[in-house]
């Protein structure tokens, strides 16, 4: 009675050892879509913890098996129940049954791998997000510098506009200055001719007397 009770415990033992299988199962096909590093740490503290319960789950019924093993061994020893006969054969084949199955539950927790992958991608993703934060930082960058660029480029054609103003300005000084140039000229001319003049003058005016004393 005791040994039929053992061996349904350890069934029940058995399922709960299917369900957290087939979570860390579904947990690692999520993983592989997941391309956040924080929803990728996530699953994996999940798939952590199932593993730890599963390790306990393991280790009850390993144990309890070789309990099992050790009363059957106990148990050959009561007439009737030694080796070969048809409850020693019972037991013996319920204890195989057990361990075969433990065995393939064990085949079948290959997640050593898989949490060592997991463990890949997370790096992974925490590396591309790291990229991609340094690609902001570069993309905002360059927005700043472009905007900067924009305002000094606002500056440049306000000082061009502004320096057109001032040549436009100088070359109508300039013009001015030449027309005045000019001007002066043609003033100098007048002043010299009649400077000519007054001195042609003066020189009639003078000599004239001369001549006619010196006639005389």
């Amino acid at each position: 009675m005791n040994d039929l009770l053992s061996v349904q415990h350890i069934e029940k033992e058995f399922d709960k050892l299917n369900k957290l299988i087939r979570k860390l199962q579904d947990a690692h096909e999520e993983s592989k879509s997941v391309t956040r590093a924080a929803a990728m740490k996530a699953i994996k503290q999940r798939m952590e913890s199932d593993v730890d319960e599963v390790g306990m789950i393991a280790r009850f019924i390993k144990a309890k098996i070789e309990q099992l093993d050790k009363e059957n061994l106990t148990n050959r020893k009561k007439p009737g129940c030694g080796p070969g006969t048809g409850v020693d054969r019972s037991r013996t084949a319920t204890t195989l049954a057990l361990r075969k199955k433990f065995k393939d539950k064990v085949t079948e927790f290959q997640v050593v791998d898989t949490l060592a992958e997991i463990q890949e991608r997370h790096d992974a993703v925490i590396e591309v997000e790291r990229k991609l934060l340094e690609l902001q930082q570069i993309f905002m960058d360059l927005a700043i510098l472009v905007d900067a660029q924009g305002e000094m480029l606002d500056n440049i054609e306000t000082n061009v506009s502004s320096a057109l103003d001032h040549v436009q300005s100088g070359n109508k000084a300039l013009h001015n200055v030449k027309t005045l140039q000019k001007k002066s000229r043609k003033w100098m001319c007048w002043t010299l001719i009649i400077l000519l003049i007054v001195i042609a003058i003066v020189l009639v005016v003078v000599l004239t007397p001369w001549q006619s004393l010196k006639g005389v």
